[in-house]
C-alpha cells in the first residue's frame, strides 16, 4: 500500500468509520498453489474482546471458497471515492498531476462457520441494509422453504483482523491555496466521485 505519513486519517476512529461507510469489500486471497483469488461481498462488523471481526457469506464451491479453505490468510480492501487531480490547480502547476483516493487494507484470518451462524448473519445483514423491519424482504418474512434452499448454496465466514493499513490521499502535501482550489474544481465537477473527494478533503481540512 502507498504508505506516506502525511496521507493518514486525522484520528484512528476515522479509519473504522470509513470502513463502515464502505462495507462492500474486495476480498483477496490465494490457494495452496499461490494462485490469486478475489470476490466482492458486503460485510458486517463485530467487536469482541478488543478484536475486530468482519462477517459475510459467499457462494459454496467457487474458486475463492476452495482457496479460502486451503489458505485462510486474506486481505479485505475497502475503497472510497476517487478522482483525478490536475496539477494546473496547484499554486505551482509545473509538477505532475495525481489521483486522490481513500482506501483501507485489512488483513486477517478467515474461519468458515455453521448453518446457525449463517442464519444469524442473514438476519443481521437484511436488518441492517433494509433498515425497515416491515420490508417484505426482511429475513423474518422469508419462507422457511426458501431459506432452507438458500443456505445450502452459501456459507458464512468470519475474519479476525490482524492488521489494518490505510491511505487517505487528499492533497495533504499541498499548500492551503492549492487545497482550496482543488476542492473548488472537484466541487464544480459533474462527477459524483469528484464531489465526494471534495467533501472528504473538506472534512480533512476543516479549517479551510
Amino acid at each position: 500500500m502507498y504508505n506516506l505519513p502525511y496521507y493518514k486519517a486525522n484520528h484512528p476512529d476515522d479509519v473504522l468509520d470509513f470502513m463502515k461507510a464502505h462495507p462492500f469489500i474486495t476480498l483477496c486471497g490465494a490457494d495452496e498453489n499461490g494462485s490469486p483469488v478475489a470476490t466482492h461481498v458486503p460485510v458486517m462488523f463485530e467487536q469482541r474482546d478488543g478484536k475486530l471481526f468482519l462477517q459475510a457469506h459467499i457462494q459454496r464451491k467457487t474458486n475463492h471458497h476452495k482457496a479460502f479453505e486451503q489458505n485462510p490468510q486474506v486481505l479485505a480492501i475497502f475503497s472510497g471515492a476517487h478522482s483525478y487531480v490536475s496539477a494546473s490547480w496547484y499554486s505551482n502547476p509545473a509538477v505532475g498531476s495525481t489521483w486522490n483516493y481513500q482506501a483501507v487494507h485489512a488483513s486477517g484470518v478467515l474461519r468458515f462457520g455453521t448453518e446457525n451462524e449463517l442464519r444469524q448473519l442473514l438476519q443481521k445483514l437484511t436488518a441492517h441494509f433494509e433498515n425497515n423491519r416491515d420490508s417484505p424482504s426482511s429475513f423474518h418474512h422469508l419462507s422457511e422453504d426458501y431459506v432452507t434452499t438458500m443456505v445450502k448454496a452459501i456459507i458464512v465466514f468470519e475474519i479476525e483482523l490482524t492488521d489494518i493499513q490505510h491511505v487517505f490521499k487528499l492533497s495533504q502535501n499541498r499548500d492551503d491555496a492549492s487545497k482550496e482550489n482543488i476542492i473548488k474544481h472537484l466541487d464544480e465537477s459533474d462527477s459524483t466521485n469528484a464531489n465526494a473527494v471534495a467533501l472528504a478533503m473538506k472534512n480533512q481540512f476543516k479549517k479551510l
